[in-house]
């Protein structure tokens, strides 16, 4: 995970994956209408992969 609460937000927030083309959509307000992509309306929030020692 990011180090810094700085980098982790610009990371990790308001960015949204397309379940059907895997694109990334950031939104400002929440979950984005539709994909810029694609077309598509359903989403996922990307993940934060945890890193084991």
């Amino acid at each position: 995970m990011a180090k810094f609460e700085a980098t982790e937000n610009r990371t990790f927030k308001n960015i949204y994956i397309c379940m059907k083309c895997t694109a990334k959509n950031r939104s400002a307000t929440g979950m984005p209408g539709k994909c810029r992509k694609c077309g598509a309306k359903k989403f996922r929030v990307k993940s934060k992969k945890v890193k084991k020692a």
